[in-house]
């Protein structure tokens, strides 16, 4: 008996060892999509810092999250000094400033932002960077996005000298990291109810000066060096209309603590490393980002939409993750003598997970290279509604998609994958679940689309970008007949949606043929992205892989699960996801 648990012992060594693999190199379809979108001397100048990036995920970041996440190690609020002065400080384990070296100094994801365009480079860093989780800075990292965004779009120049070069140095003592507090007790998701007010108090920075009073109900990285609020000004708008967008600084000029108090931690279900809180504003010396009566329309277009990329892309990795591990799993966990990989229900289950990986990744890529075509000027009107429509439709996608990938992942562990102290799983779905949550919900983005629909038609240019993208994948159309019937029945429900004056009833509709129309992006991207690889039969795998995602994802009528069914998943989950070699 010893040595039967000796020797499962050791199966289980071996599986933590094959988890070390530089996650950047050991990704050729990563590598082949940044050889394909990104401009080649932007690559060729970073690519020995992707590489050095992908040594320090599995490596120095992942084990300072794996500590940073155990409950006795977790955020707490210690808002007084010793000797009694306000400090409104968030203590952390110092495996948090581990975590915030290796995403902000080694990652760079921030300091990417240096130059324009940067989406693509940002989220494929971000992207990287989600295999560990959350890890109590990934968050911040999307909201600190929005923050350079903001700034460098609508602030001050004064605002800018003052607060971007330290917002952009990849030096982590020294660096600023920024939040986004939208939330309210009352509010939600209906921004328009926000109550916090805003009052002018001069000039300076630049802008006009500003002192915010109220209360925001959800603020993560509530320690932040910089936070850019919503607060309703006294104009006489209502709704989001009335909302200015301002930048409020932690510390004043004098070193003081400027005038908010954190009430109290919130006691999260997952990324629980990093702090979020309620938050008192008595006060608070605020800068105006931008004129005020555009506030709503800044938050939307540098914040939100921001935000919702790195969703797609944390969402992506965390998949990505889930499937090196059960991967790895599968090919050292032996049962009735022989490793469980060799067990059709397994393959299809890592099949399945390859295939909504490889569609995710593809798709949310082949986005933030759109958007940078969209800062740089290079779209027309058409491609504009499509890179807006799909952001919002990606974001719910993502979500659901890397929580099925993550809770397949547990399932191929068996009991072992409810274990937290077994590996990383359990954490990255309690962190997925904050992601469905964060930024509008499924049930927002839908009826954002439906609204975007009735009132400015555009699923017109949406529907004429992703049929343009299927095109340019023409020589696999037959592969992706799924996705043509899919826009076919998208077409007709948005058709039958002008009849339906209740937009509630209009999100019921259309709710089914959205989150399609997402999978039919994401299998555009993917086939154009097989059409890039050079290797025969590389490529032969791929397309059936593109053909299991459309199986999964778009196809009506349920999967034969005939010989040849069986032998596509053996295929599929045949090749290591964790390559050792990538090269084309």
């Amino acid at each position: 008996m010893a040595e039967r648990h000796e020797r499962a012992r050791d199966d289980l060594r071996n599986w933590q060892e094959a988890q070390g693999g530089n996650v950047f190199v050991g990704n050729h379809q990563l590598r082949r999509l940044l050889r394909t979108l990104m401009p080649p001397a932007s690559l060729a100048a970073h690519l020995a810092h992707f590489e050095h990036f992908g040594a320090v995920v599995p490596g120095a970041l992942d084990a300072a999250a794996i500590v940073n996440n155990r409950p006795w190690n977790l955020p707490r609020l210690d808002r007084w000094s010793p000797i009694g002065e306000r400090v409104e400080e968030i203590e952390h384990h110092p495996s948090y400033a581990e975590c915030g070296r290796a995403i902000y100094q080694d990652g760079e994801v921030i300091a990417a932002y240096g130059e324009r365009p940067a989406n693509l480079r940002a989220q494929a860093l971000f992207y990287l960077s989600s295999h560990a989780g959350e890890a109590g800075h990934n968050c911040p990292v999307a909201c600190t996005a929005g923050v350079v965004k903001a700034l460098a779009g609508a602030g001050s120049e004064a605002l800018k000298a003052r607060y971007l070069p330290g917002l952009l140095t990849p030096t982590y003592p020294t660096r600023l990291d920024g939040a986004q507090f939208l939330t309210e007790l009352q509010g939600g998701s209906d921004v328009g109810a926000n109550a916090v007010v805003a009052e002018p108090d001069g000039e300076a920075m630049g802008t006009t000066r500003w002192r915010i009073r109220g209360e925001k109900w959800f603020c993560s990285n509530a320690a932040a060096d910089l936070i850019l609020m919503t607060a309703r000004v006294a104009d006489g708008r209502t709704g989001t209309a009335g909302l200015g967008l301002f930048l409020v600084p932690r510390i004043l000029d004098d070193g003081a603590v400027n005038h908010f108090r954190l009430r109290r931690l919130k006691d999260k279900l997952g990324t629980r490393s990093m702090a979020s809180a309620e938050i008192d504003f008595d006060g608070a010396i605020a800068y105006a980002v931008g004129d005020v009566s555009d506030g709503f329309r800044h938050v939307m277009r540098y914040v939100i939409n921001t935000s919702r990329l790195y969703n797609t892309l944390g969402c992506t990795g965390l998949a990505r993750r889930a499937h090196l591990v059960a991967d790895s799993y599968a090919r050292h966990r032996t049962a009735f003598g022989q490793p469980i990989i060799r067990f059709p229900l397994v393959q299809e289950m890592l099949a399945s997970m390859r295939a909504t990986n490889c569609g995710l990744l593809a798709g949310g890529l082949s986005l933030a290279a759109t958007a940078d075509a969209g800062e740089s000027g290079a779209l027309d009107a058409a491609e504009m509604a499509f890179l807006r429509v799909s952001t919002n439709l990606l974001k719910v996608r993502s979500c659901q998609h890397s929580h099925r990938v993550v809770l397949t992942g547990i399932e191929t562990l068996g009991g072992n994958g409810a274990i937290e102290s077994f590996s990383v799983l359990p954490r990255l779905l309690r962190d997925n679940v904050v992601y469905e949550n964060w930024e509008g919900t499924h049930n927002v983005l839908v009826a954002q689309s439906v609204r975007d629909f009735a009132r400015h038609r555009l699923h017109e240019g949406f529907l004429a970008g992703v049929q343009a993208r299927l095109a340019a994948a023409a020589p696999l159309s037959a592969v992706l007949a799924p996705a043509y019937a899919a826009i076919d029945a998208a077409k007709v429900a948005i058709a039958e949606m002008a009849n339906v004056k209740e937009g509630g009833i209009a999100g019921l509709m259309l709710r089914p043929h959205l989150e399609a129309l997402a999978d039919v992006v994401c299998a555009a991207a993917y086939a154009r992205d097989i059409l890039t690889e050079e290797d025969a039969d590389r490529r032969a795998e791929e397309v059936e892989t593109l053909r299991h995602f459309c199986a999964l994802h778009l196809s009506d009528g349920a999967i034969p699960r005939d010989g040849a069914y069986a032998d596509r998943v053996k295929r599929i989950s045949a090749r290591p996801a964790l390559e050792a070699d990538t090269s084309a």
